[in-house]
């Protein structure tokens, strides 16, 4: 015998079930067209809110590179590396490579942080600041570094750490 409580209950959860079906197929919409080349990226929320759609749901910790044109407009972006639930090592070669092989005059990069905390550590400050000079050489801009959460996003440009 089912009481009218347990019923409700069973209830609510299909409806949850559903609305995640929904919201997870929204988000991959969302991804896809944002992630087409042309698309222009140039603005800290449009970057904002395109790394954290490609990142926020990670368990594990990754680091993304967009390359842009001169018109900020997006050629690519690539997943360069992985790694555990608190650290992903970053070579600045690669990175370089890449935005080369890609033509990019600038570049958006981010990496989330699967324990939730939006502060940028002391290594990903260090980080930027290699990263910003090897790019710096073949005269390709960094734009900005995100640190991506589930939730939220923070832009280490708007924090002077650019």
């Amino acid at each position: 015998m089912t009481t009218s409580g347990a019923g409700s209950n069973e209830e609510e959860s299909r409806i949850r079930v559903r609305e995640d079906r929904t919201i997870a197929r929204a988000l991959q919409i969302l991804q896809k067209r944002a992630s087409l080349p042309g698309e222009v990226l140039g603005g800290a929320t449009q970057g904002a809110l395109f790394f954290r759609l490609r990142l926020g749901g990670e368990d594990r910790e990754h680091f993304e590179v967009a390359f842009l044109n001169t018109q900020f407009q997006l050629i690519a972006v690539e997943r360069l590396f992985s790694g555990t639930i608190d650290a992903a090592e970053v070579h600045p070669r690669i990175v370089v490579q890449r935005a080369l092989a890609h033509n990019a005059s600038t570049v958006l990069m981010a990496h989330n942080h699967p324990s939730g905390s939006l502060q940028p550590s002391a290594s990903d400050r260090a980080v930027t600041a290699r990263l910003k000079a090897a790019l710096d050489t073949v005269d390709v801009r960094l734009l900005d570094h995100f640190v991506v959460t589930t939730h939220e996003v923070v832009s280490m440009a708007s924090q002077g750490m650019v």
